[in-house]
């Protein structure tokens, strides 16, 4: 028999348990680290090009958060999936405070990345070691709320993820013009290497701030987006190949990374989710999945595949944004979205590994 709603309501914000009570069903909060893909409006408080609160940016969502996309992204459509009737909140957002951030908080930023250099042209942005920060002040604020004792529950109980590194090749390594004269200087090996370095430090720091259930994504098939296509004269009609062997070099370290995590970080369990090979297979076999364009976005405006330019207010939209698997030069659409967050949720080890989300929310771990 379900908990009445009221009880329920006094239970979460109580913390006698760890999770949030939901017409008597546990929902694990949910706190979010990452770029673009996964940001839920905190760029909207920023001096920054990278910004995406305004018309057409979210046409199916009924108005521009600043998500980038037209709808939902992967994390909304996880938490909706584990049971949460309400989306994470932005940590810059005014009205994230008080009893709300124990539910989670969203601190992704458009335009960051694994390394502080990335994204700079783009204006402020906040990469993940400040990502770190403004969780470890939340930490704080949710300590002084429900006790450390409960916090610690809290954290132990709740979904972590962090999507992060594209930009770290997109907009940092393989930036048009700009990076030209370092990658003659850094080869790709050494350049992965400063990523994965700094990565292994900031989920260890996650770690020590008391996360412990962590989804990791990998790199997706940055050299399959419209923008790539583009900027890569020798692409043809193709994906641009450097791009993606550099993200598959990362990746494989990556994984790695979480495996050795997993096995010296007591209590923990780190997830290793493959959307690269789930994107790629979306993109390679797009029209089985119901969808009429690979390559082109459907909120486009210069260039021949319409990568060139972000999606804005004078970019032509497509009508039926489920026949495109890109929103715009960057971003999946949410069809897209949803196809990605349901094999992260329900997959097989392929996809995501050693346990997919489902079971990792299900995961009781030692204290």
């Amino acid at each position: 028999m379900s908990l009445p709603i009221f009880l329920c309501q006094f239970i979460a914000l109580t913390l006698f348990n760890s999770e949030v009570c939901l017409a008597g069903k546990k929902i694990p909060a949910s706190f979010v680290f990452g770029d673009s893909l996964v940001d839920a409006g905190n760029n909207n408080y920023l001096t920054t090009l990278s910004k995406a609160n305004y018309d057409p940016n979210g046409i199916d969502f009924g108005s521009a958060t600043g998500r980038f996309t037209n709808g939902r992204t992967i994390v909304d459509i996880i938490i909706q999936a584990l049971g949460s009737e309400e989306l994470t909140p932005p940590y810059l957002a005014p009205t994230t405070r008080g009893s709300l951030i124990v539910k989670g908080v969203n601190y992704a930023s458009g335009g960051s990345g694994i390394l502080n250099s990335t994204g700079k042209l783009f204006g402020e942005r906040i990469n993940i070691d400040a990502q770190l920060e403004n969780f470890a002040t939340t930490r704080q604020d949710i300590i002084s709320w429900i006790g450390e004792p409960a916090t610690a529950k809290l954290f132990r109980s709740a979904i972590f993820s962090v999507t992060t590194g594209s930009n770290d090749l997109i907009n940092n390594y393989f930036t048009p013009v700009v990076s030209t004269v370092e990658r003659k200087v850094v080869p790709p090996e050494d350049f992965v290497d400063t990523m994965i370095s700094r990565f292994r430090l900031q989920l260890t720091r996650l770690y020590q701030l008391g996360a412990r259930k962590i989804v990791v994504i990998n790199v997706g098939p940055v050299g399959c987006i419209p923008f790539s296509r583009e900027s890569d004269p020798t692409a043809g009609n193709e994906c641009s190949v450097k791009p993606n062997e550099v993200a598959q070099m990362y990746n494989v370290q990556l994984k790695t990374v979480v495996d050795d995590l997993n096995a010296s970080l007591e209590g923990s369990r780190f997830v290793y989710a493959d959307v690269f090979r789930i994107f790629y297979d979306i993109i390679q076999n797009y029209a089985s999945y119901g969808f009429e364009s690979e390559k082109v976005p459907c909120c486009s405006l210069v260039g021949k595949v319409g990568g060139l330019i972000p999606c804005g207010s004078s970019s032509k939209v497509c009508m039926d944004r489920s026949k495109y698997v890109f929103w715009d030069p960057y971003h999946p659409t949410e069809t897209a979205n949803i196809i990605i967050a349901r094999r992260l949720l329900s997959g097989d080890t392929s996809d995501i590994f050693p346990i997919n989300i489902r079971q990792l929310a299900n995961l009781k771990l030692n204290t």
